[in-house]
Order: structure tokens, then sequence, then C-alpha cells
């Protein structure tokens, strides 16, 4: 008798998760909003728009960029943190997305966000962030395989 109220109750459960799946609809309903917390024409933003176009085609949704610079991006970046955690408010962020909350705490400021409050969804671009100088400043080059920077003494 218990081998068949456990078969019983498995299929019940099992019924009622297939019916929930059922009703809910499909992702996305309304148009999608991805915050660039840097002016345009930067390379947040140069990288956002063709993939916030590619992502409203692959969605059929419209993707919407909003440029909200200001505070090294700081305020873009909190305006997601505080939106509704539903997918439909999406950062297009630097790698500063992880230096302004520590900044703060260094500084002892109230701080913008806390990392917490955002979850990475994607890698956009394999690259990662490196100096650049002029061909004719003095020093050398680091070896690209070094892990850990270490500045170069410049004459």
């Amino acid at each position: 008798m218990n081998r068949q109220l456990r078969s019983l109750c498995l299929v019940a459960v099992t019924v009622a998760a297939a019916c929930a799946a059922v009703a809910q609809t499909t992702f996305p309903t309304k148009p999608i909003t991805m915050v660039v917390p840097f002016p345009p024409g930067g390379v947040a933003d140069t990288v956002g728009r063709p993939v916030a176009e590619a992502m409203g085609k692959h969605l059929n949704q419209t993707v919407v960029v909003v440029n909200r610079g200001g505070a090294g991006g700081g305020i873009g970046m909190a305006q997601v943190a505080k939106a509704a955690p539903d997918g439909y408010t999406l950062l297009m962020a630097l790698s500063s997305v992880v230096v302004l909350p520590e900044a703060d705490k260094i500084l002892k400021r109230a701080p913008m966000y806390e990392l917490d409050q955002l979850v990475p969804i994607a890698r956009i671009t394999p690259t990662r962030p490196c100096w650049w100088c002029a061909p004719t400043a003095r020093g050398r080059p680091m070896p690209s395989s070094s892990p850990t920077p270490r500045p170069t003494r410049v004459a």
C-alpha cells in the first residue's frame, strides 16, 4: 500500500509540475532594457548596441539601450542593481563593475551598490584590459604571458 501511495504522489507531483510549466508565459513578454553605464560612443556602448540588436532578433523582442553615464559607471550600475530581478534590465558592464564597490569601502563612503546585487550572465568579449603607450616611449614591453603586470622603469 505504501508503494502505491508513493507512486500516486509521484504522478500527482509530476502532473502538477507539467501543468505549471505549461501555464508559464514565454520570456520575454515585454521589451528588455540594456543599461550601458557610460556615455554613448564608448567601449561598452560600441559593444552593447550590436549585442542588443542580436538579442532582439534572437528573442523576437525589442532590446532598448539606455546610456546612464556618471560616477565612473556607478550610476548606471546602481540603477541595474536596484532594478526588479526579473531579467528585463541588463547591464553592459566593464571591469569597473567590481572595482567601484571596493573603492567605496576604501574611501569610506556609502556604496552606490553592492556587488552581490548583480549576477554575471555572459562574457561578451574575450579581451582583457591592457595598457598601451606611444611607440616612442622608453621602456620595454611586458611578456604577454605575464600573469601579473609589473611596472617598467621609464628613464
